[in-house]
């Protein structure tokens, strides 16, 4: 996975507990090969136009999640849908 993502939508949800953080799924097809541990890669990511470094990481489930804080949500939470674009950027320091 290089260049430019290409974007796909995402409804958000809310990891139970606590504290927990809110995450937009990434699709298979669209998920980038782990380079870092605890089955991290970091990213750019771009949420409804907005966009940061981050890392997405595999849950248990394999399933590829990108963490989405409060201030790229603008207002949105769990069970809204966004529109996600994800790049894999180099390993950079650890």
């Amino acid at each position: 996975m290089t260049g430019a993502g290409t974007p796909f939508e995402a409804v958000l949800f809310r990891y139970p507990g606590k504290g927990g953080w809110t995450f937009a799924p990434v699709p298979d097809e669209q998920a980038p090969p782990v380079t870092q541990g605890w089955g991290r890669t970091p990213v750019t990511a771009t949420v409804d136009g907005r966009s940061w470094d981050t890392s997405v990481w595999r849950d248990k489930q394999g399933q590829t999640l990108l963490p989405v804080p409060k201030h790229i949500r603008a207002g949105k939470g769990e069970g809204d849908r966004v529109t996600v674009a994800i790049v894999m950027r180099g390993p950079g320091p650890r």
